[in-house]
């Protein structure tokens, strides 16, 4: 399920992101919360991240999420995963998304596209995303982003891109 972990897998604390490739305020939780919570809870080994897809916002939302597993066969999941929301724009479904673009995107990372375009058109990993999809809904995400915070002592759940702050005030009261 999900993506490999990012940090340290004897960390203390996982982070579990429910997200959506399309999903505009998982961009805004990308570029304005998660830089401080790599610097100050995955770099120092007090916090892992695991990326789970909640693909729910468009035709699109799939095959981007399908796109990130192909990557990961090659080595450069969370290249691939970063690209995306680098890269994403506003609207859902007008085409950043789409297989053409997603393939430029492996192109631009140096990927083997022979391998990437048939895992890409085979629909290879769309039943991993579905998979994944239905497993956070079990964990009652129902929108993008939500998160739960899990310590050996239990787990917290956020819902929405909140601040800094907030993953902080929970975090340190868990480690």
């Amino acid at each position: 399920m999900g993506s490999p972990i990012l940090g340290s897998p004897t960390a203390p604390i996982t982070i579990i992101e429910f997200g959506d490739y399309q999903c505009h305020q998982c961009y805004n939780w990308f570029h304005n919360t998660k830089p401080a919570i790599f610097e100050n809870y995955i770099d120092t080994g007090k916090a892992n991240l695991i990326f789970v897809d909640l693909a729910i916002l468009g035709r699109d939302s799939p095959k981007a999420a399908a796109a990130t597993y192909c990557a990961e066969e090659q080595g450069v999941y969370w290249e691939f995963h970063d690209l995306l929301y680098t890269s994403q724009e506003s609207q859902i479904d007008n085409g950043w998304a789409s297989p053409e673009r997603l393939k430029a995107f492996a192109f631009s990372l140096g990927l083997d596209m022979d391998l990437f375009d048939n895992c890409l058109d085979s629909g290879k990993f769309l039943k991993r995303v579905q998979f994944n999809t239905n497993e956070a809904k079990k964990q009652g995400a129902t929108g993008t982003p939500t998160f739960i915070i899990v310590s050996s002592d239990g787990q917290q759940k956020i819902g929405g891109a909140q601040p800094f702050s907030v993953f902080k005030n929970i975090i340190d009261s868990m480690i």
